[in-house]
């Protein structure tokens, strides 16, 4: 399963510059920008390890990502994690455009309330001083009701592994609101990883349609992955996640 630790960050070590904001987490470092992937793809941290995956999605603020629910809220009426950090584009230890402090996540009363695997999607913010990370990084585009067999690249950071984990599938329908892709080598730590289609070969940049998560929590082997499916309830969740004055 690649269900994400249910714990509230204590004690992690991570530090923090004049202004509050995460400059680097321990074990790791911040560097010059350089990576080959999408940069606006990461991985999430607690506890000074990573244990899921995010991207920045495009919002009128710029700073939105994009994850599965499951990565941000223990579903069931369970609780909001804390403490989570983003590192965008991390690979081989190191976090070229640094580490951002997470928040203002939501989630779906549906995952809430009964942690519905057909919403496991959550939206949250990523801040760090006064930047804004999609200014940094880029952004893809939300798509939904799409159609359910595309290709699509699926990008994901497993546990243990700093180098994010690529594919280039196409997807197929695995349930009335699920997706599904055959890719080897995701295992627990790349839920919330995006599934990108129409990317610019350029800038590795297009339209998130899908992320590891749903069904079994995103899948129990690492070579299939599932999604829940992007529609109307997903468009509304970021509707109201990007909202806010």
């Amino acid at each position: 399963m690649r269900r994400a630790p249910v714990v509230a960050l204590v004690g992690a070590a991570v530090l923090l510059g004049a202004t509050g904001t995460v400059v680097a987490v321990a074990g790791h470092r911040a560097s010059p920008a350089r990576t080959a992937g999408d940069p606006g793809v990461g991985a999430l941290f607690l506890n000074g390890s990573h244990y899921c995956s995010a991207s920045v999605v495009d919002s009128a603020h710029g700073d939105e990502l994009l994850t599965a629910a499951h990565c941000l809220h223990g579903g069931s009426g369970g609780a909001y994690l804390t403490g989570i950090t983003f590192a965008p584009g991390f690979h081989d230890g190191v976090a070229p455009f640094g580490f951002w402090a997470v928040g203002d996540e939501l989630v779906s009363p549906g995952w809430a309330d009964d942690s519905d695997p057909d919403l496991d999607v959550g939206f949250a913010t990523a801040h760090h001083g006064t930047a804004r990370i999609e200014d940094v990084t880029g952004a893809n585009r939300l798509g939904t009701n799409g159609p359910f067999t595309r290709p699509v690249t699926v990008t994901g950071y497993a546990d243990g592994s700093d180098t994010p984990a690529v594919c280039a599938r196409t997807t197929s329908r695995q349930d009335t609101y699920q997706l599904r892709v055959d890719c080897p080598g995701f295992a627990t730590g790349t839920s919330g990883g995006p599934w990108v289609t129409k990317a610019d070969p350029r800038t590795k940049l297009g339209t998130v349609v899908g992320v590891i998560g749903g069904f079994q929590t995103g899948g129990d082997t690492d070579d299939v992955s599932y999604s829940s499916y992007f529609d109307d309830d997903v468009a509304t969740l970021y509707r109201q996640a990007t909202s806010r004055p």
